[in-house]
């Protein structure tokens, strides 16, 4: 059994998993509830399906990009859980579960997946599916200015909460209301997990690509 986790954007979700599919889910959609609700719907989704933290097979957690709080308390709950329960992590990219949310929300097989970064910046990456069903990226994740984002060969639309922001690429469709929640978490941990693609709680490490995230708004972009 995999329990799948996302704070990295302004949702909070949660979800069982395992080779049948999702057992049980929370979905939380008010911003910046992150903290006092991720706990509590851990908690729910055990309760429903009679299971403790000692049924569980690994953890699988959104490591970013997105929102630097999101990012970091998702991260930080995971290495709890895994250090206390001795629990295997699967670490999945935000870009990558926005993509896989793409393809199996419009059957999109190629998407430029994009999350605004604030200061005139988009996260991105570009994502393939692959035969097995699986969201494969093409190439590395950016972190980019709104008309300095590099569009693969191929993309047949641009998704998520930084598609508006994109410049260029006018032809393509932009689909902003989508975003990645743990159940797209849960499939592409579940297929890495069967895959022996885990780590231990010391390297379940947050992805900001942005260096300076941790700074304030002032001290940002100084050395």
């Amino acid at each position: 059994m995999l329990l799948a986790l996302e704070t990295a954007t302004d949702q909070c979700s949660v979800v069982l998993y395992d080779a049948a599919g999702i057992r049980a889910e929370r979905l939380d959609t008010r911003a910046r509830e992150q903290t006092r609700l991720i706990l509590p719907m851990i908690d729910e989704v055990l309760a429903e399906c009679g299971l403790s933290f000692a049924d569980l097979s690994a953890v699988a957690f959104s490591r970013g990009p997105g929102s630097f709080s999101g990012v970091r308390i998702n991260a930080a709950v995971t290495q709890a859980l895994a250090w206390t329960h001795d629990l295997p992590v699967v670490a999945v990219s935000t870009l990558q579960a926005l993509a896989q949310h793409a393809a199996s929300h419009l059957g999109l097989s190629c998407v430029l997946a994009v999350i605004d970064a604030r200061m005139n910046e988009v996260y991105a990456g570009a994502f393939q599916l692959d035969t097995s069903g699986v969201m494969q990226p093409l190439g590395a994740e950016q972190l980019a200015a709104y008309d300095a984002v590099s569009i693969a060969a191929g993309v047949q639309a641009i998704v998520g909460s930084g598609s508006l922001l994109l410049q260029g690429a006018a032809d393509l469709p932009r689909h902003v209301e989508l975003g990645a929640t743990a159940n797209d978490i849960a499939y592409l941990g579940w297929s890495a997990f069967q895959r022996g693609e885990t780590v231990d709680a010391a390297q379940a490490l947050p992805v900001y690509l942005r260096d300076d995230a941790w700074k304030k708004l002032d001290q940002q972009g100084k050395k």
